[in-house]
């Protein structure tokens, strides 16, 4: 076989490998029937259903390892794309906890936490340290959580300043029981890009990963469910032409 063939079918035999095409393929566990079911609540907007084919619910929870019976924290839930989705998953075996600085993101969180499902999603407290608005909403912190099992961010990492990124992911380590999960989510920017106008609401993966790691956390896996490669990486992420559907970092740590 020709190097060309070889190569090809090496790349044909690692798609079919993959966990995302497996779970495409699979019939769905009973968690992810619990998430389809989610995503068909009453709660849930028409331009929020839109977005499923972007965001991947089903797909990016059964990456994180999310189970219906874990305690769960949420940072900077917002609007609640996702909370509308955790909570009816999580409402009869686990806990949903969502925490947030004062301001835009807990603003918009309570004009939805009077919907039908989310009124017994618990906040918990985010006291700023050092001048920051990073946590902490660990053991140690306001309203403090006992150990969850997994802690969830997505699309927000880009938010915080350098700081506050480091308060943020040692309160994650703190909330976490050991061997607990840490899953973020966000917009790709290229390795060791400057920073500026355009880029500025995304992520170098490679910082991230070493900024985790710095905390304590290690590196458990990351998916290409996000790889869009459409997107040069150049635009502003709320830009027309790539809005909802830039190219995403999805990565998965775990307290030791």
């Amino acid at each position: 076989m020709s190097v060309p063939g070889v190569i090809r079918l090496a790349a044909i035999t690692a798609l079919a490998l993959s966990p995302a095409l497996q779970a495409q393929q699979a019939a769905p566990t009973p968690f992810q029937q619990r998430v389809q079911a989610a995503m068909q609540g009453s709660i849930r907007t028409p331009e929020e259903r839109a977005r499923d084919v972007n965001r991947l619910p089903v797909e990016i929870l059964s990456f994180f390892r999310m189970r219906e019976d874990m305690r769960v924290i949420e940072v900077l839930p917002a609007g609640g794309w996702f909370t509308k989705i955790l909570a009816p998953v999580l409402s009869e075996k686990g806990k949903l906890y969502v925490t947030h600085p004062p301001g835009f993101y807990a603003d918009a969180f309570q004009r939805v936490k009077v919907l039908p499902g989310l009124e017994k999603v618990e906040e918990v407290g985010w006291g700023a340290t050092g001048g920051g608005s990073g946590g902490p909403f660990g053991p140690s912190g306001k309203w403090a959580v006992a150990p969850v099992d997994l802690v969830v961010t997505f699309r927000n990492y880009h938010n915080f300043s350098p700081a506050d990124r480091a308060t943020v992911n040692k309160s994650t380590f703190d909330a976490l029981k050991s061997g607990g999960y840490y899953g973020i989510v966000d917009h790709t920017r290229r390795h060791n890009e400057p920073g500026t106008r355009e880029n500025g609401r995304r992520v170098d993966p490679v910082l991230v990963i070493k900024e985790v790691q710095d905390a304590g956390f290690v590196l458990v896996d990351f998916s290409n469910l996000y790889y869009r490669p459409n997107d040069a990486l150049a635009l502003e992420v709320g830009n027309p032409a790539v809005n909802d559907r830039t190219d995403r970092v999805a990565l998965l740590f775990r307290k030791p």
